[in-house]
């Protein structure tokens, strides 16, 4: 027998995915007992190891399978390694949620064998669950001290001395952590860590997509960080890429068509009540007619949106510990608070929105408010222009704005299209070689003109 790999109450072997129906058992038995172990594809159960074909495909069935098997749900660590320069799989997973059931029915671990739990070890194992029930946020992490960006912790303390939240200055980091109950036996909280260092595993992922679903995107980027970090960069990521309306009474006035307030509480609202033990994060898409903000947090199932939106559910936090830390900077409210504001702020601003709960998380959708307007500039382009053979679909889009504004640059351009500057310069620069478009004066103080009815030197 193969002494390197065997099965114990913690560790399960299967010879192939074939034997992935036995496998949810064991994994179930493994967490109602332990709460982690791990699990192998391609290696027999006397640890012989034979080795397992292995895809990106396999990968993606094992966690969809996984996923729709247990309950409540896990989010295991599933990997391609090598032994014996074999390939093979491992499943490292964990849960505090106990007990885990497989297809609705409950297992405990017992040496290398699963057994199906009575009703009284059942019984058991819920006393033991809410005995030692405490939040992700409150366990300690691998993080200390040392890890803490000071800067961001200083200026936590200064907001939150402004907001009349909390009564002591800031002194040194080991002094201000320990009031705030983020510190045990000298190493940060889980919430310490995720609020404070920036080297950790929570991410925001932001994109812009060219048209209204997922097919094509213009930008995308993925960054990693503090909470109070991602919750400035996802902000300013969104304001810089929606419209910004211009109203003139007594003076000149610029307003986003999404409401910022909400756009912060949304995402302010991911941080404090998303499921950490996922590694999906936060994720902002832009879309040419809405915004959506996903958190990676289920919404709690005896509620819905709109029994907070009338006031008629109580606070349910995943994470009290930074939702606390977060109200005390009146970053937000400890009160279940967050979606009515969002919707009173964005009716009041005449903002369609929508609070979508997902299957594994919960999305929030801002629909644009300049959506209608720019598909009518869209569709009339070229109808006005007179250039429509031979002429893109995006070069059209230059062109009506260009016909409604001759003093128009490419930045903003670029901006009112959800484009680059560069992909504006490529079309007008074509619009220039076939002599639809053309420049009168300097890049600074000339404009733009358009010399229409070119359609029969087109075809």
């Amino acid at each position: 027998m193969n002494n390197k790999f065997q099965e114990d109450e913690i560790t399960e072997l299967k010879k192939s995915t074939s034997e992935l129906k036995e496998a949810i058992v064991s994994i179930v038995s493994i967490l109602n007992k332990h709460r982690h172990g791990k699990l192998y594809f391609g290696i027999k159960d006397d640890g012989t190891v034979v080795g397992q074909e292995v895809s990106g495909k396999t990968l993606r069935y094992i966690s969809e399978v996984i996923s729709n098997k247990i309950e409540p749900k896990i989010y295991p660590k599933i990997s391609n390694v090598k032994i014996e320069d074999k390939d093979c799989i491992l499943v490292e997973f964990e849960g505090e949620d106990v007990p885990y059931f497989a297809d609705g029915k409950a297992y405990i671990r017992v040496s290398d064998r699963d057994q199906k739990l009575s009703i009284s070890e059942m019984r058991k194992i819920f006393l033991k669950a809410e005995n030692e029930s405490g939040s992700w946020d409150s366990k300690v992490s691998n993080k200390t001290i040392d890890n803490v960006n000071e800067e961001i912790l200083k200026d936590y303390i200064e907001r939150a001395n402004k907001a009349k939240r909390i009564p002591f200055q800031y002194t040194n980091k080991e002094d201000v952590l320990n009031k705030l109950g983020l510190l045990k036996d000298n190493k940060l909280l889980n919430a310490g860590k995720v609020l404070f260092c920036d080297n950790n595993n929570v991410e925001l992922q932001m994109a812009i997509f060219a048209t209204d679903t997922k097919t094509t995107f213009i930008d995308i980027d993925k960054v990693e960080g503090n909470i109070f970090d991602l919750i400035k960069i996802g902000q300013e990521y969104i304001r810089k890429n929606i419209i910004w309306n211009v109203k003139i009474t007594d003076k000149r006035e610029e307003y986003p068509e999404i409401p910022l307030d909400s756009i912060r509480e949304a995402i302010i609202n991911s941080y404090a009540h998303r499921l950490y033990q996922d590694p999906k994060g936060t994720e902002i898409s832009i879309f040419k007619n809405k915004v959506e903000i996903y958190n990676p947090g289920t919404f709690p199932e005896q509620y819905t949106p709109e029994d907070y939106i009338q006031n008629r559910a109580h606070s349910v936090f995943r994470n009290p510990i930074i939702a606390n830390i977060l109200y005390k900077s009146n970053d937000t409210e400890t009160y279940s608070s967050g979606i009515r504001r969002i919707y009173e702020e964005c009716t009041e601003n005449q903002v369609k929105v929508e609070f979508r709960k997902e299957k594994i998380g919960f999305t929030i959708i801002f629909y644009r408010k300049n959506y209608e307007k720019e598909n009518e500039i869209n569709k009339n382009v070229g109808v006005n222009v007179g250039v429509n053979v031979g002429v893109n679909s995006t070069q059209r889009k230059v062109l009506g704005l260009i016909e409604q504004n001759q003093n128009i640059t490419q930045k903003e351009i670029a901006s009112k299209l959800k484009t680059t500057v560069r992909t504006v310069e490529r079309n007008i620069n074509g619009l220039k070689e076939k002599g639809i478009l053309q420049r009168v004066g300097t890049d600074k103080v000339g404009y733009w003109t358009i010399k229409k009815n070119l359609g029969e030197k087109l075809l």
